[in-house]
């Protein structure tokens, strides 16, 4: 039985191994009337090692609302639209945004089909804390954009995951190492369910070294995962945490000042809420 009509599916696909494509995904792309893809001709491979013959259209960051209304009109004459990207999960530092909320606006249904996602499965398998993560996705490719948004970072206590180039990444880890301290540990994640996956926690510092010390590490798709900050104590806030909590208590009761502070500051709310009741 194929997919109903007039739905939009949000389809994972596998991140390098095929067999790890699930049954319904495939059926779905065979079934749909129209697949969008990131790279139609990287998602040939797919669609030939499956035997999928559903057309395939171009859709990505850079497509222009023309081609979003024409998957949408599709949508409008009652057919059936499948997005997929390169790999993984759509959406996940892939495009598709305004397409999804354009067909919820318009009433159509949005069905997520589950399946592999480059984060989530380097996260599953690094060995950092995951009860509690926060997804960066790609830093800024200039030294000085990327520095500032690692500055950024460098209070949060949750584990990190980002995404990087292949290039990048050993400049990347060097930054890392600056902004959190040369001994935050941090796994690098590569190639996941491929022939050279690596899967490689050390200290920051000699993860770089490691990094660049072997070329192959610097190919493919690569997952960087590094351990939240350890939460500061009420004593123990830097200044900017300091001036941030005193503007807001100058206005606000300390438990409201506290949920503000920690947004701005990434600092724990329970130590900057501490803080303002040992202040008085």
């Amino acid at each position: 039985m194929g997919p109903d009509k007039a739905l939009l599916y949000i389809v994972a696909t596998p991140i390098g191994n095929l067999a790890d494509m699930v049954p319904r995904a495939a059926e779905v792309l065979q079934s749909a009337d129209l697949v969008a893809a990131e790279d139609t001709r990287h998602s040939q491979r797919l669609f030939s090692h499956f035997n999928i013959e559903t057309p395939l259209v171009a859709y990505h960051d850079h497509s222009d609302d023309q081609r979003t209304e024409r998957l949408l009109a599709e949508l409008e004459a009652g057919k059936t639209v499948a997005l997929i990207s390169d790999a993984g999960t759509p959406l996940i530092s892939d495009p598709g945004y305004r397409l999804v909320r354009l067909a919820r606006e318009r009433g159509f249904r949005v069905v997520p089909i589950p399946g592999p996602c480059a984060f989530v499965a380097a996260l599953s398998a690094a060995g950092l804390p995951s009860d509690r993560f926060t997804f960066e996705g790609f830093l800024p490719a200039k030294p000085l954009a990327r520095e500032k948004a690692l500055q950024n970072l460098a209070s949060e206590v949750r584990t990190m995951v980002f995404y990087e180039a292949p290039h990048r990444v050993a400049d990347t880890l060097d930054a890392m190492a600056a902004a959190f301290g040369p001994e935050r540990e941090a796994v690098i994640a590569r190639e996941i369910s491929k022939a050279f996956e690596t899967i490689h926690l050390l200290p920051l510092a000699q993860l770089a070294d490691w990094v660049r010390a072997d070329s192959n590490q610097q190919r493919g798709e690569i997952v960087l995962l590094v351990r939240g900050a350890e939460p500061q104590k009420s004593s123990e806030l830097d200044a900017e945490a300091r001036r941030v909590m005193e503007l807001l208590l100058a206005e606000l009761p300390p438990k409201r000042a506290a949920a503000i502070a920690a947004e701005i500051t990434g600092v724990n709310k329970k130590a900057l809420y501490n803080w303002s009741l040992e202040r008085k």
